[in-house]
């Protein structure tokens, strides 16, 4: 069983980041998903869940990127800044912080990691993600580096993706149901809804919401998530 864990609490940390650190800290595999990595092998990666603020009237926001729909896999899903391990990585850290600064020109020195989440599997890929938790102390500027990899990216505000009106659910073909959000023109799913759903319940951020509407997905081809997300009716393959 993973644990998250804690890396640091700077000085400067906003006063609503400090519930979803703690709790981050303390959380288990089992928090996010029933599907626990194994023992041995696994594709080694990590993800970058950047938290930051636009200003004092804007409150908090996530950083997301879109993949590019010409991609080979995941085609136009959205995604948190990330990828697999390279051998020079030293740490998930790491590789979370180069792989944004490859994809969308994140300035490294710009955030600071504060603690680690829980290792999660994907087994339809074999990569089992460490998803690092950041606070982006010096916003900047960010855009698609790589084209034909990243379509497109935004700085979702903590508060739309609470809204209950921009919440529905997903059914996959295979007939997983999960979480998603609707927010600015994107429609988030998959693994990465389920961890932004469980981190707005572990931050105290998240809101009464109806089930409401169930999307389908078209493509067939689109992997199946792993991640559990607090989805109402959730039913995993």
């Amino acid at each position: 069983m993973s644990r998250g864990r804690v890396l640091s609490r700077p000085d400067d940390l906003p006063a609503w980041f400090e519930p979803l650190l703690t709790r981050a800290g303390d959380s288990r595999t089992e928090d996010f998903t029933p599907v626990r990595p194994p023992a041995h092998g696994g594709r080694p990666s990590a993800v970058l869940v950047l938290l930051g603020e636009g200003g004092p009237a804007e409150g908090p926001d996530l950083l997301v990127l879109q993949r590019a729909a010409t991609m080979r896999n995941h085609a136009g899903q959205p995604a948190f800044p990330g990828g697999g391990t390279d051998p020079e990585d030293a740490d998930a850290v790491a590789t979370a912080l180069r792989e944004a600064n490859e994809e969308v020109g994140l300035d490294p020195n710009s955030a600071e990691a504060v603690a680690l989440l829980p290792d999660l599997y994907i087994p339809v890929s074999s990569f089992v993600v460490t998803p690092v938790l950041a606070w982006w102390r010096r916003p900047h500027p960010v855009h698609p580096c790589q084209p034909a990899e990243v379509a497109h990216v935004a700085r979702l505000p903590i508060g739309e993706l609470v809204d209950p009106r921009n919440r529905i659910r997903v059914r996959h073909p295979s007939g997983w149901i999960g979480p998603a959000f609707q927010v600015r023109g994107m429609l988030v799913w998959g693994f990465t809804a389920g961890v932004i759903s469980t981190l707005l319940d572990m931050g105290g951020w998240a809101r009464p919401w109806a089930p409401g509407a169930l999307v389908e997905l078209p493509d067939a081809s689109a992997p199946v998530p792993a991640t559990r997300g607090g989805a109402p009716d959730e039913v995993l393959p």
